[in-house]
């Protein structure tokens, strides 16, 4: 009589859910340590707030109201060290702030600027200056209703390939990443946690057991709380929605505009993507499916309503050549106002009587990602040995193709330039920014543009395309023309239909 093998269940220290930059970040963290890691994320890797968000790494000039002095402190602290690990997708960015009479005043201004400069440890990035718009070019194509401005450091991030980056790095030191796969159920056997998976393309069911759980679904914390885990935490994630509108660009130099609005909200327009300018955000509860969300009209009008307050030629509904929204899983600490409610992270650990340990994320920011990480193993090091290891590395270690000095981004790029003289000045910018030294990897031998295979449009070839699939786990178009990169900005609805179709031929 035959008798069935047992189901043979793989084994981790820790496993995650969510593919943010939270996750990814704790895997990359963890699994650094030589601890054993799993991740699953339902959709694709960053697929909800993370690629949704300013694109901003800084400290948040504007939480200095709220008295948020330490998360300015800790953000400040990061813009440089994640500047330094990933030079080729974080970069600085210099920010003009025009006073305008009637909101907050010139002395109030000065100060939050001091603090800023002086809060955080900013080492390479230039402090503020105090800007004339009569004369300055930051002022040629704004309505300068007083001439007084400050302009002030910070950076710029491409959010979905730092999330994508981590998640590679975690990969390489042995991470198991599963993009594309739901944990619909999690439950404490034997001082361990089971998770039933399933995989959202074959729809196949498989197990893993872990000995602790991160709860890092973003939008969707309460809702694995409540739905998937075994247990109760009283934490409340406030969900907020920020949307964002890009228009072709509305000024040639590139620094970004930090404008105020009579409504105590704040607004970004930032170059972008070298042809558009990236105008946002707004600040406002939100109730629905976090994965329904979109920019309504009502946000677009808002947003176009408020820049045109600052520029001379006005921006108009009709100007818009791609919105987008995203849902901040903020910890509900009761403030009134939806820009008021606080960034900070707040983790809330369950390992009562010697249970396997879970550990729920709420809130964050993009820019604090990694010191949230090291938090969240701090607070699983009594459950989970091998934490100690290497505590604080990953702000020394470069992430994928970024082990290089910053001060050397235009030696590399004129390298990269040399090493494939046929590319286009754009496209070099492009790889720099993008992949910075694994431009080499993707790229390859190539001694000419028809070596690089098929153009889907937009400059988007098959290389590309091919590379972002075998090393990022891109699946479908929107993987690659709007999370890996924005080429959907130049692309047609029809190239990307081809890409999409390209790719299930080629699966």
């Amino acid at each position: 009589m035959s008798t069935q093998a047992p189901e043979t269940i793989k084994s981790y220290d820790i496993a995650i859910i969510g593919g943010g930059v939270n996750g990814c970040g704790v895997a990359r963290d963890a699994a650094g340590r030589g601890l054993k890691v799993f991740l699953c994320e339902k959709d694709d890797l960053a697929s909800g707030t993370s690629s949704r968000a300013t694109k901003l790494i800084h400290g948040g000039l504007r939480y200095l109201e709220h008295y948020e002095f330490r998360l300015v402190s800790e953000a400040l602290g990061e813009r440089e060290r994640l500047w330094s690990i990933a030079p080729h997708i974080v970069w600085p960015l210099r920010l003009v702030l025009p006073y305008r009479k009637g909101l907050r005043p010139p002395w109030l201004l000065r100060a939050g600027l001091f603090l800023y400069d002086s809060l955080g440890g900013r080492d390479r990035l230039p402090g503020t200056r105090t800007l004339d718009l009569s004369e300055d070019e930051a002022g040629k194509p704004l309505k300068v209703h007083e001439e007084l401005a400050y302009e002030f450091s910070d950076c710029w991030v491409q959010d979905a390939r730092l999330v994508v980056l981590n998640a590679r790095d975690a990969a390489v030191h042995g991470a198991d990443i599963r993009p594309r796969t739901q944990c619909i159920r999690a439950r404490r056997e034997n001082d361990m946690w089971r998770l039933e998976l399933k995989d959202m393309q074959s729809g196949a069911i498989s197990k893993i057991e872990a000995k602790s759980l991160v709860n890092a679904a973003g939008p969707w914390v309460d809702v694995v709380e409540n739905q998937v885990i075994d247990h109760d935490l009283p934490g409340t994630v406030r969900l907020v929605q920020g949307s964002h509108i890009v228009v072709k660009k509305l000024f040639d130099h590139d620094r970004a505009y930090f404008f105020q609005n009579p409504d105590d909200r704040v607004l970004f327009a930032i170059p972008y993507e070298e042809d558009f300018t990236l105008i946002g955000t707004t600040d406002r509860d939100y109730t629905g499916d976090p994965g329904d969300v979109v920019a309504t009209g009502q946000d677009i009008s808002y947003l176009c309503d408020a820049v045109s307050e600052y520029f001379k030629k006005p921006v108009t509904p009709d100007q818009v050549v791609w919105s987008y929204s995203g849902v901040r899983p903020l910890f509900d600490d009761g403030a009134s106002k939806a820009q008021e409610a606080t960034r900070d992270f707040v983790l809330q650990l369950d390992a009562n009587q010697g249970r396997a340990p879970i550990v729920s994320v709420y809130g964050g920011k993009m820019t604090t990602y990694r010191r949230l990480s090291e938090e969240v193993l701090e607070k699983l090091k009594p459950y989970v040995d091998g934490l100690e290891k290497k505590e604080g590395w990953t702000g020394r270690s470069p992430l994928p193709g970024g082990d290089y000095d910053v001060e050397k981004i235009g030696e590399i790029t004129r390298h990269l330039a040399t090493s494939y003289p046929f590319l286009p000045a754009r496209q070099v910018r492009h790889f720099m920014r993008h992949y910075g030294k694994d431009s080499w990897t993707l790229l390859g031998k190539a001694k000419e543009m028809s070596d690089l295979g098929r153009d889907f449009g937009g400059g988007l070839t098959e290389a590309e395309v091919a590379y972002l699939r075998d090393w990022e786990w891109a699946v479908t178009a929107s993987d690659i023309v709007w999370r890996r990169t924005k080429y959907g900005l130049r692309m047609t609805p029809a190239q990307i239909e081809a890409l999409d179709a390209w790719l299930l031929s080629a699966h």
